[in-house]
């Protein structure tokens, strides 16, 4: 049996998807550029996959400018903002951001930018106020990821951007692990830059897009032939673009039905799970990502090398069954998870975190079947705090 539960990660590309790729690779595989009927064509299949990508947040097509992934939407909307000004500003960030926001915003700060991060509780929210009193007369940019992966934590956007639409400061979200979970209104939030990628809605690796709010400035991270209005220059990946909105729009579609049920199958992985005192649940339960479980270990049972997340990813694999693990191996060395410091665990609970989230083919009896097979693994390596 195997059973596919790391969907955060990436999921797999729909059927739906693969046969607009394959269409744009056998007939529309012009320069979209290019005014002949070859690069019309082409130019066409992006123009659609545009708007399918603009509905699923409630946007203006003219708003949606392609990219390469969420990593690439994520540092344009950091450096764009950052490259409109001479001079260092303020900017504001979350504890918890994904590194392809922390880590161009750090090197801003080696340049001389003043840089906020804001706290989290231990479920990993932030609180509005705390944002209120961070803002200075010079801050220029607020970035806060909509949803943590780590953990599953949905940010209360809606106070954060008006707090931020109240001092006239820009305001961008990374919802790459959003969009397509949740139900997102980009107008109705009054949020300026929110960044999306394809290959988390099932949709193909290999595209993504930037919101960016009509009116807004933006310096463009590159500089070319001037495609996407400016924004992106570089000839787009009309394949992956066209897959991108066929899944964007499929997406919206199902996702009444498909959030009810996935809701109801992560609630019930965490009944199944809850007789398991070595398994402590992580992130907000209320405020969570309809897909998403995740658990750190107790640090008592830790005090073996042996028993991290990377060990329960490990066993499970070898059982045919595919989560992840919050901390990373480099070198040999594991490094605690940095959302999980960030919310007050310790070191030995954040090199034991665990994440499973569950996608559309996930069934009853996969949830039944993993959690039996994680309690197995458990009880193996850790004979001595039995889960009955």
């Amino acid at each position: 049996m195997q059973i596919y539960l790391d969907h955060s990660a990436t999921t797999p590309t729909r059927t739906e998807a693969i046969a607009a790729m394959h269409r744009v690779m056998m007939s529309e595989w012009g320069n979209p550029s290019s005014i002949h009927q070859w690069g019309e064509r082409a130019s066409t299949a992006i123009e659609q996959a545009r708007f399918q990508v603009a509905a699923l947040i409630n946007a203006n097509p003219d708003a949606i400018a392609f990219t390469s992934g969420g990593t690439e939407a994520n540092n344009q909307a950091i450096m764009g903002v950052a490259n409109s000004y001479t001079t260092p500003q303020h900017l504001i960030i979350s504890s918890v951001e994904h590194s392809s926001i922390s880590a161009p915003v750090t090197w801003l700060e080696s340049r001389g930018w003043q840089i906020t991060r804001l706290p989290v509780d231990r479920a990993g929210r932030i609180d509005p106020h705390d944002l209120e009193l961070a803002i200075r007369p010079n801050t220029v940019l607020v970035s806060i990821i909509y949803a943590q992966s780590e953990v599953g934590t949905i940010q209360p956007i809606a106070e954060l951007a008006a707090i931020c639409r109240q001092h006239q400061v820009c305001f961008h979200t990374d919802a790459v692990q959003s969009a397509g979970k949740i139900s997102i209104d980009v107008r109705a939030l009054g949020i300026d830059l929110l960044s999306v990628s394809s290959h988390k809605l099932y949709g193909p690796q290999g595209a993504g897009a930037l919101y960016i709010r009509p009116g807004l400035k933006l310096v463009p991270l590159l500089a070319g032939g001037g495609q996407e209005m400016g924004w992106r220059s570089g000839t787009q990946a009309v394949p992956q673009i066209a897959g991108f909105g066929v899944a964007a729009e499929l997406a919206s579609e199902e996702l009444s039905l498909e959030n009810s049920r996935l809701i109801g199958l992560r609630d019930r992985f965490f009944e199944l799970l809850s007789d398991c005192p070595i398994l402590v649940p992580t992130g907000d339960r209320l405020h969570r990502l309809p897909h998403h479980l995740s658990f750190c270990l107790q640090p008592k049972c830790q005090l073996s090398e042996a028993i991290t997340g990377k060990t329960i990813v490990r066993q499970l694999n070898l059982a045919g069954i595919g989560i992840s693990s919050g901390a990373a191996c480099a070198s040999g060395k594991l490094t605690p998870s940095p959302v999980l410091l960030a919310m007050g665990y310790s070191q030995n609970e954040a090199v034991g975190s665990i994440r499973l989230t569950l996608g559309k083919s996930t069934t009853t009896a996969d949830i039944d079947w993993t959690a039996m097979v994680l309690k197995q693994i458990i009880d193996r390596l850790t004979p001595q705090l039995v889960c009955v």
